[in-house]
C-alpha cells in the first residue's frame, strides 16, 4: 500500500502509479489495460461493476469484478483529456515509458524491487487473490488463462512465500520463547 498512499506531485508519475495499481487490482496486462474503454465496464448479473474484455494475447475472456481501488482510479480519470480523446479508461503511455516511469516511482517510494507492467499482474495473482484465499480456479478465470496450469505457477510462488514466512516466524518464536516446550521435549 506504499504506492497507494504515496503522494506523487508529478502528474505523469501519478498517472503511471495509478495505472499500475489498477493492474494490481484487476490482473489486466499492460496491453489490455491500455485498450480498456468505458464500454468494457458493465453492471453484471450481481449488480456490481465488472470489466468484460477478451485478452489481446490469448483472446480468452477476462471478466473481472471491479474492486474499490480500481473503481476509484477509473473515476479519477473519467474526464482526463487523454482518456476523453482516446476513449480509454486510463491515460496510459507506451510500454517503454510506462516501465521507465515505474523505476522513478519505485525510487520515490523507496521500493527496492524492479516494478514492471508484468509485476502488477503477478501481484494481482499472488498478493491480492491467492494470498487472500481466492481459489486457484477463480484466479485462473480472472486472469483469462486458457489452462489452470498457467495459473499454478503463481500458486507455487505463494506456497514458497508462505513457507519462507513461516520459517522466519519459527525463528522469531524460538528467540522469544527460550525454554519453550520444544526445548523441554528435546531435554526429556
Amino acid at each position: 500500500m506504499i504506492l497507494y498512499n504515496k503522494h506523487i506531485s508529478v502528474p505523469r508519475l501519478a498517472e503511471i502509479r495509478d495505472a499500475y495499481l489498477f493492474m494490481c487490482f484487476t490482473g489486466y496486462a499492460y496491453k489490455d489495460t491500455s485498450l480498456l474503454s468505458p464500454d468494457h465496464v458493465t453492471k453484471y448479473f450481481d449488480g456490481e461493476d465488472w470489466i468484460m474484455k477478451n485478452r489481446e494475447k490469448t483472446w480468452c475472456r477476462e471478466n473481472v469484478p471491479l474492486l474499490p481501488i480500481a473503481k476509484e482510479i477509473i473515476d479519477r480519470y473519467k474526464n482526463h483529456p487523454l482518456c476523453v480523446a482516446n476513449g480509454t479508461l486510463l491515460p496510459i503511455k507506451s510500454n517503454q515509458k510506462f516501465n521507465a516511469y515505474l523505476k522513478e516511482i519505485a525510487e520515490i517510494c523507496g521500493i527496492n524491487k524492479n516494478l514492471t507492467t508484468h509485476t502488477a499482474r503477478h501481484t494481482f495473482a499472488t498478493t491480492v487473490t491467492l494470498a487472500n484465499g481466492v481459489p486457484l480456479e477463480t484466479v485462473s478465470a480472472l486472469l483469462g488463462h486458457k489452462s489452470i496450469r498457467t495459473t499454478q505457477i503463481y500458486a507455487k510462488i505463494v506456497a514458497k512465500k508462505i513457507s519462507e514466512d513461516m520459517k522466519e516466524l519459527k525463528k522469531a518464536l524460538q528467540l522469544k520463547m527460550p525454554g519453550s516446550m520444544m526445548e523441554a521435549k528435546a531435554a526429556a
